[in-house]
Parts: structure tokens; sequence; C-alpha cells
């Protein structure tokens, strides 16, 4: 579990993460000295809430900005070394902000060189039909719950892969290729970075899935494109999530093996949330990226 032992990252009803021993976080979830708002569904923000007593994690040396540039989604962003020659775009979940996994960066424990710029990009506010066409951020509208497509907006879907796209057009621009940018993403932006990651025209670094699934099968099967079929995907799933199960998870990760994809497929017991071992093996998988490609 990493210099902290026990204590993992838990995704909080209030849609925060919070720092919890491991056990009281497997009996239950929600911290009660935060208080309560009503869950809108289906994904929550992830951000850190410190339990009393523990200090926040120092950042990483580097920039860290937001840009709201014309024509492009405004994001958040981290360089860990000047000249990055590494980016990773990760794109958050349903009702969340880029500000989201912001505080995962210092715990993936990479090291000073190679640089990486991460970019935490902002969904557009739309109406989402499954949570009564409330206006929250999101990379596309969900029209129900009943099935493994979850009867995503495809229209929509579209819309958000382009602008992915132009984000790692941007980094091809500041002197990144495209086979040293990683998407990741978490729920919904997970299942954009499925999208987008294994349709561009270019290969990519990697593709980072968490609690995620396929949103458009047919799309992916029709567009599928043959310079991302190799490229190495990290899945992971928590075993006892209630809003995305892990069924949908594994039903993704089949649907790329059938296709020929390589898929790094991990599983831990937590709910609709990340936990410090994933993290870390988040982070050991980035660097032996970076190491395959020197």
């Amino acid at each position: 579990m990493g210099a902290r032992g026990g204590v993992a990252l838990v995704l909080c009803d209030t849609g925060r993460l919070a720092w919890q021993r491991r056990a009281p976080y497997l009996s239950n979830p929600y911290p009660t000295t935060v208080p309560h708002r009503p869950r809108r569904h289906p994904e929550h923000r992830i951000r850190r809430a410190l339990a009393p007593g523990l200090a926040m994690p120092p950042a990483r040396p580097g920039a860290q900005q937001e840009t709201d540039m014309k024509e492009l989604l405004p994001a958040i962003e981290i360089e860990s070394a000047p000249s990055p020659t590494w980016s990773v775009i990760w794109m958050h979940g349903l009702g969340a902000d880029g500000s989201d996994f912001v505080p995962v960066v210092p715990e993936l424990g990479l090291a000073p060189s190679p640089g990486v710029r991460f970019v935490f990009p902002h969904a557009p506010a739309i109406p989402v039909t499954c949570n009564g066409g409330y206006v929250m951020p999101a990379w596309y509208d969900i029209q129900s719950l009943d099935d493994a497509r979850r009867h995503a907006d495809e229209a929509g879907i579209r819309v958000s892969r382009d602008a992915v796209r132009a984000l790692i057009t941007r980094e091809n621009q500041r002197g990144v290729p495209s086979h040293r940018v990683v998407l990741a993403g978490f729920s919904q932006g997970g299942a954009i970075a499925y999208t987008t990651g294994l349709t561009h025209p270019e290969p990519l670094g990697g593709i980072v899935a968490l609690s995620t699934y396929i949103p458009a099968p047919d799309l992916l099967a029709a567009e599928l494109s043959e310079a991302n079929r190799a490229t190495p995907i990290f899945a992971a799933h928590g075993s006892e999530d209630d809003v995305v199960p892990v069924q949908l998870g594994m039903l993704a990760r089949d649907t790329l093996l059938q296709h020929g994809c390589k898929v790094d497929w991990h599983t831990y017991r937590m709910p609709h949330s990340v936990c410090m071992e994933e993290i870390a093996a988040i982070g050991a998988w980035l660097k032996a990226r970076f190491a395959a490609a020197v």
C-alpha cells in the first residue's frame, strides 16, 4: 500500500476523496465527519478531504495552471518538469470536474524524468436524462441505465471524442508526439478514454480506464483503429462497485480482447472509487510505458 500502509483513498457520498483506514473503509466508505449531500447519480465527484490528523502529501514540483484556450476544453495542467516529453490527458466522471484527479499526481510515484504534462479537462455542462434532466458536467448524455450500453448518446460521445482529439493535437503542437500521449479516465471519463483512444488514427502511448465500460460498442467495432489495436491498456474496477458494476468492466475487457487489444486487467475490493493500491499500480504501469519508449 506504499508509505501510508493501511490507508486507502475512498469515494465519499459527498463526492470527495478521503483518507481512511482500510477496515472502516471496507465496512463504511462514507465518513460521518463530512456533511451529507444527496446523491444525484450515477458517478460522483472524486475529491480529497483529509481525515483529521493526516497531512496533504506535498505536491510534485512543477507548474500548475488553468487553461481555457480558444476552441479547446478548459483544463487544469500540471507539469512534473520543464519541457515535458510525455502527456497524460485524464477525464473525470459524470458531475465532476478536472480538479478531481489532480491530487492523484504526486501519489503515482513517478520519477522527475521523463517530464510529464498532466491535462485534466473540464467536461461541458449538459442536461443528463437519466438524472432527471439535471444540468451537470458530462461527456455525453445517458438516456437510461438499463443495459451494458447504458443507452449513451452516440452523437455526444463523438463530440467529446473530437474535443479530446483536439487536446491530443495541442500536445503534438507543444512537442509531444501522439505515441507519447496517454489517455486516462474514470467512469464516464474512462468511457471517453476507451472510445477516443481505440479509434484515434495515430498510435497513442496507452489508455488508462478506471471503473468504466464501453459506451458505444457499435461505434468502436466500426471505427477501431489498427494504429491502436496493440496500444497498452490498463483497466481496473472495484469488485463492490454499485454504480458501474464490475460486470460491465469485465464485458469491456472481454470485448477488447476479442478485438485483439492488449488489456492489463485489475480488480480491487472497493466501491465506485479509487484506492492507493490501484494508484500505485497505475504509476508502475506508466513508468513501464515510459521505459519502453526510450
